[in-house]
């Protein structure tokens, strides 16, 4: 049976990535999308996500949810991401068809969760973990009914947003504090896994292939993605981090894991966001994180190549 995931993202040109690779593969089954202030803020990238859905024509509700963290002051990634959240290179945007649910986000995250048979839901947040802390809050029930939560977030040995933070832990390191202390089954697929999926040439060429309006679009967002990490963070081939999480659930042995305790750092002076995962001696039997590790990339990049071929032939 397809997985079930609500896909809570800020597009962001890689969380589009991952939403095409949600909707193109049948293994998955996007029950809908949630979107938080992250790349930019809420409205650009609630916007964005309109835009994605518009262009690849996916049938799910979206709903918007928290505009800024639970404690810190909105912090954005327009050095990564531009002045709009998602800047693209040689493809003109559509002005969006999609509406947004009038429900928050946070709302219904918790609906969809009880009202599915316990273990059946799986969270997937590749933006701050603001509306899955305020769930968790406000319905604590969702804790023992959600099947797993597999975020794209952190990182444990590396950070982009400090030395050791990694941005979207960094920005509401609160709420990731929350979520990562909860006992549900959590895999974080930090900058060590995600810093593996990098967008070369050959995988351009290879998604530029097959030759549609959806495959235009990626390679768009390859393109400015890779000027704006060049710029900012010196990559010659941009690391595309949001759809690991999806090619995880759809393929585990795509990324393999290892299970750690894992942690968030709340008061260093210079270590705020870190997340600390402890590699000392093998995890204790009740341990509900790990991380993940390594990928293939020749699969994964595969994944994503099927996903646009398929959304593609659905969009037409």
């Amino acid at each position: 049976m397809a997985q079930k995931i609500i896909l809570d993202c800020d597009p962001g040109h890689d969380d589009a990535v991952a939403i095409l690779l949600a909707a193109g593969n049948p293994e998955i089954d996007l029950l809908g999308i949630t979107t938080v202030g992250g790349n930019q803020t809420l409205d650009k990238v609630t916007y964005n996500a309109r835009q994605v859905m518009t262009i690849a024509g996916v049938d799910c509700p979206i709903h918007a949810g928290a505009t800024r963290p639970l404690v810190k002051d909105v912090e954005t990634a327009g050095d990564i991401h531009g002045d709009t959240g998602m800047e693209i290179h040689g493809y003109e945007l559509p002005t969006p068809t999609v509406e947004v649910a009038d429900q928050h986000a946070v709302d219904f995250i918790i609906e969809t969760v009880m009202a599915n048979e316990p273990g059946t839901v799986t969270l997937v947040p590749t933006g701050p973990l603001t509306n899955i802390a305020l769930a968790v809050r406000l319905e604590p029930r969702i804790v023992e009914r959600v099947k797993e939560v597999v975020l794209m977030g952190g990182g444990y040995h590396t950070g982009n947003w400090s030395p050791v933070a990694e941005f979207n832990i960094k920005i509401d390191p609160e709420a990731a504090h929350i979520v990562f202390n909860e006992p549900w089954p959590l895999t974080m697929v930090g900058l060590d896994l995600t810093h593996q999926a990098l967008t070369t040439a050959e995988v351009e060429a290879q998604i530029k292939a097959i030759g549609s309006d959806v495959a235009d679009f990626t390679v768009g967002l390859f393109h400015a993605f890779r000027d704006n990490y060049k710029d900012a963070q010196g990559f010659d081939d941009p690391p595309v981090h949001d759809p690991c999480t999806i090619a995880y659930l759809i393929d585990p042995s795509i990324v393999s894991t290892q299970k750690v305790p894992l942690d968030v750092e709340l008061q260093g002076a210079l270590t705020t966001g870190m997340t600390v995962a402890d590699f000392r001696a093998p995890a204790p039997p009740d341990c509900h994180t790990q991380v993940a590790v390594n990928l293939d990339h020749k699969r994964f990049w595969d994944l994503v190549t099927d996903a646009v071929r398929s959304v593609s032939s659905r969009s037409r």
